[in-house]
């Protein structure tokens, strides 16, 4: 005759398999908080849908004033597209008045402002304007990934706006439209082409980053000088995807020749020769270059109105 176990075994073997069945929990928890640890937090569903496509992500670009035109006809003779405008309108929250122009071409959308009245501030900072799908969503992930809210929601003509501004100085507008633009894909994606300090480039990846959703493509630390204007040296370059488009980024000591550092953008094409032809007999010239360096060919264009670009290769690092 088999005996029922006692209340104290019972008890005993209640407490073992408690036991064992927390030692399992903590062991399998070790190896999911350690890789949280190790690695970047992967970026919210929310962040990721904030980017609607490279080309609704327009360069803005203040000319001199009584240039736009200028600068829209020998913009289009170089690269081709066609534009919008202009219009006589206020773009600002406060009261301003400016002659806006949209150019779309293959290479990139630019949103052109020649002011007749003086620039309220901080507008003229800000280097490119990112249409968004949710503006108050995106002004609220900007300031929980770090970066600062300097001009608040406000409407404009056509939709809404608000600039905001990373770490390291970064600014740019986040719009949406009342009517959503519809823009062709772009033949190559341009470069947004900053200049940072060692001091800055940590704290405004740790920003830009989330915000965007982005990640770091590739990160040179011994990248060649020739490309900014400083043969001989070498500097650090990190390039940048997401779906707001491509962001090279040169950390340097800030010695730098001029004009690099007042570039905002860069541009791919196919036949870099050709297109400074072009460039030129609209009316553009060439500030340095045609240059080989980080294997492609690049050249630095003012355009009439003022407006300073980098103009490369296609075919690196034009991808999303």
């Amino acid at each position: 005759m088999k005996r029922r176990p006692t209340r104290r075994l019972t008890r005993r073997l209640t407490r073992r398999l408690v036991l064992l069945v927390a030692a399992i929990v903590a062991l399998t928890a070790v190896p999911t908080a350690s890789l949280a640890q190790g690695t970047q937090a992967t970026p919210t569903a929310s962040h990721r849908q904030l980017a609607v496509g490279p080309q609704y992500d327009s360069t803005h670009v203040y000319v001199e004033p009584g240039t736009e035109q200028a600068f829209a006809a020998s913009w289009v003779a170089t690269f081709g597209g066609t534009t919008i405008g202009p219009n006589a309108t206020q773009v600002t929250p406060t009261p301003s008045r400016t002659l806006s122009e949209l150019v779309i071409s293959p290479v990139g959308t630019l949103s052109v402002f020649d002011f007749t009245t003086p620039v309220p501030y901080p507008f003229g900072t800000e280097r490119t304007g990112w249409l968004v799908t949710d503006l108050d969503q995106a002004v609220r992930a900007a300031r929980a990934d770090g970066a600062a809210v300097t001009v608040a929601p406000f409407a404009d003509p056509i939709g809404r706006d608000a600039v905001i501004r990373f770490p390291g100085g970064v600014n740019a507008q986040l719009y949406v439209h009342t009517t959503p633009p519809s823009y062709p894909e772009l033949a190559s994606v341009p470069e947004n082409r900053l200049y940072l300090s060692p001091d800055e480039v940590g704290a405004f990846l740790r920003s830009f980053l989330p915000f965007t959703g982005g990640r770091i493509v590739s990160d040179d630390r011994r990248a060649d000088g020739a490309a900014i204007g400083l043969p001989g040296t070498t500097y650090r370059l990190l390039r940048l995807t997401s779906g707001f488009g491509t962001t090279t980024v040169a950390v340097t000591d800030g010695h730098l020749p001029y004009p690099f550092g007042r570039e905002l953008t860069g541009y791919g094409v196919a036949d870099l020769g050709a297109t400074l032809a072009r460039a030129k007999a609209a009316g553009a010239s060439v500030l340095w270059g045609p240059v080989s360096a980080g294997g492609r060919d690049s050249a630095m264009v003012r355009f009439p109105g003022g407006y300073t670009a980098e103009v490369h290769t296609a075919g690196v690092h034009t991808d999303r």
